[in-house]
């Protein structure tokens, strides 16, 4: 979401770093004249649960294991694979506060 750059004080220049993919859209952008870009990324993230006071395990998995392979849980659809989804229910409803245009979310492929 933010633009990186790099610098190089021996020669006093600033370019894109590596990792600046906006730099690069923002060309495509520009050259799309009066149409309207749409742009759209995908966030990902797992959450946590802390164990036994220190530790801390993916929420939703069994404690020093694994789950079963990922077919029941994509979308959190059911009571027994829907882990954390109050969670990501309040954070969907939080960007939507702060202005961010959300089309959807999606529990995707694994517990927590």
């Amino acid at each position: 979401m933010c633009e990186t750059w790099s610098v190089d004080r021996i020669n006093d220049t600033v370019t894109p770093s590596n990792t600046n993919f906006r730099h690069l859209s923002n060309k495509i952008f520009d050259a799309a004249g009066d149409e309207e870009v749409w742009f759209g990324i995908e966030q990902e993230y797992t959450l946590f649960t802390i164990v036994e006071s220190h530790h801390k395990w993916p929420l939703g998995w069994p404690v020093g294991g694994f789950p079963v392979p990922q077919g029941p849980y994509y979308c959190s659809a059911g009571a027994s694979v829907c882990f954390g989804r109050a969670v990501m229910d309040a954070h969907y409803k939080a960007c939507l506060y702060a202005g961010i245009r959300i089309a959807g979310t999606n529990a995707e492929v694994m517990p927590g």
